[in-house]
């Protein structure tokens, strides 16, 4: 159980009609995934920004060549012909001070996780996850507000991104544990494969709206996104129930723990699944269902780090393409022709569609073979030739980078989305927890915050060049 202080949503208490026996469980299943999905679709929405205004704040490409660009779009040049940029991005170093933005965002993000999730398992998630939003959305703004205050120095971006990125580190925490809360395991790598799709719904949203009104100003690419994220934030304070419980419904996940035995006894005979190998061990003490979990408890779980260390090299490459595809459209000619900043950042939401249909697919695989493990090492496989073809052939013509492109999202994003959902629920309520659930932000945020620990190291070291860019891509898979 979470702590007796967690308070019900206000539209549960003032509409009464919402309380059961009026409404079933399956209605609140349903309005929970709906408004988490919201929840971190806003918070990804807010992430995307960086990455759509990289092209206009750093020194761009030389404008002597066939380029198609929008006349009204306000992009200044030096007398040289190349983007000037917005000071301090614009010099020589300006690609390498963009890398180090993402580092302190990714850097404070992965901090975060850590300490959100251990306090996650504890307080009120609904309070929680609102307090991540609040913060996350009116940082946003405050970024964006340096266009229109002739904000130049470093210091001010890179302190945003920090204190940006602890407040965004509440949100995935907190929706996979209540998430994890109303759903039992049956069909959880389907639901979640669906339900994980706000990662890439988010990124096409973000991409679209900061692409959209870059031509007024690169400020508001932060400032929409940002006031998008405080709206939801509203929305999930007055409408968000956190457990079945606080409506007089039975714990899906104590159900199938009830249940265990029983399936043990019709199952005794039948091979080990695979999870089944994975998760047993003799050397995890038991974890009340009533106490949350400690943080090197919930390392010692059977499959936590592996699955955390997979995670990393699948998360390094969608992140990669998170902050750096529109910067490496803009660069790179396809069939020719240089695309237009606002052009770029809209072709890179190809990618976050194929990522849609890749954690659906992956969801339904794992379903089906029982084998989250193995459908995960599948996706990062093919996705190692996907990523080479689209560098040697996505140039060649728009349909060859856009079919490409759609192809190496799905790869990508199938088993990110998995782990992070599927197999972070697994993990974290497995029968060595006794289907504690507040195991599960705690257990969600380690396999998170690994990559993101590292993935922040390697943006301080160097610039990343169209090859590199690349590199660490078929590297990392």
């Amino acid at each position: 159980m979470q702590p007796s202080s967690r308070t019900l949503a206000p539209i549960v208490v003032l509409i009464p009609t919402l309380k059961p026996p009026h409404k079933t469980l399956l209605f609140h299943q349903i309005c929970v995934l709906v408004l988490t999905f919201l929840a971190y679709a806003s918070f990804h929405a807010s992430r995307k920004p960086p990455s759509i205004v990289k092209s206009v704040l750093g020194p761009n490409v030389q404008s002597n060549f066939t380029e198609s660009r929008s006349s009204s779009t306000r992009v200044s040049f030096d007398s040289n012909g190349t983007d000037s940029g917005w000071e301090p991005f614009d010099g020589p170093q300006g690609t390498h001070r963009l890398g180090e933005l993402d580092l302190a965002f990714l850097g404070s993000y992965a901090v975060g996780m850590y300490f959100a999730g251990h306090i996650g398992d504890r307080i009120d998630l609904r309070l929680f996850l609102v307090f991540g939003m609040m913060g996350s959305g009116l940082l946003t703004i405050v970024f964006g507000l340096g266009y229109w205050l002739d904000v130049h120095l470093l210091g001010y971006f890179v302190g945003v991104q920090i204190a940006c990125g602890l407040f965004q580190s509440i949100g995935w925490p907190c929706v996979v544990a209540v998430v994890g809360n109303w759903f039992g395991k049956a069909k959880r790598g389907l639901i979640m494969g669906v339900w994980t799709s706000h990662t890439s719904v988010g990124n096409i949203i973000g991409s679209v709206v900061a692409s959209g009104v870059l031509e007024y100003g690169w400020g508001w690419s932060f400032v929409l996104p940002g006031i998008l994220v405080i709206l939801i934030g509203v929305l999930i304070f007055l409408s968000l129930v956190v457990a079945p419980e606080d409506l007089g419904f039975e714990s899906p996940g104590e159900e199938f723990e009830m249940n265990v035995g029983a399936a043990d006894v019709e199952t005794s005979e039948k091979p080990e699944s695979e999870e089944a190998g994975l998760l047993h061990t003799s050397n995890v003490k038991d974890v009340g269902s009533s106490d949350a979990i400690g943080f090197l408890e919930a390392w010692r779980l059977p499959g936590v780090a592996p699955f955390a260390f997979c995670l990393f090299f699948s998360k390094l490459v969608a992140y990669t393409f998170l902050y750096w595809l529109p910067f490496y459209i803009r660069h790179t000619a396809v069939a020719g022709v240089h695309l237009t900043h606002k052009t770029a950042g809209i072709l890179s939401t190809v990618f976050d569609i194929g990522g849609v249909l890749g954690g659906i697919l992956a969801g339904f695989i794992s379903d089906k073979i029982e084998a989250r493990a193995v459908t995960s090492i599948g996706f990062l496989f093919l996705s190692m030739p996907a990523l080479v073809l689209y560098r040697t052939y996505g140039s060649i013509s728009m349909l060859a980078n856009v079919s490409l492109m759609f192809v190496s999202g799905m790869l990508v994003n199938g088993p990110y989305s998995l782990i992070t959902t599927a197999v972070a629920a697994d993990l974290g309520t497995q029968s060595m927890v006794k289907g504690n659930s507040r195991a599960l932000a705690t257990v969600t945020a380690i396999i998170d915050a690994v990559f993101l620990i590292r993935l922040a190291r390697t943006e301080i070291k160097e610039k990343l060049s169209e090859r590199k860019w690349f590199a660490y891509g078929i590297v990392a898979q």
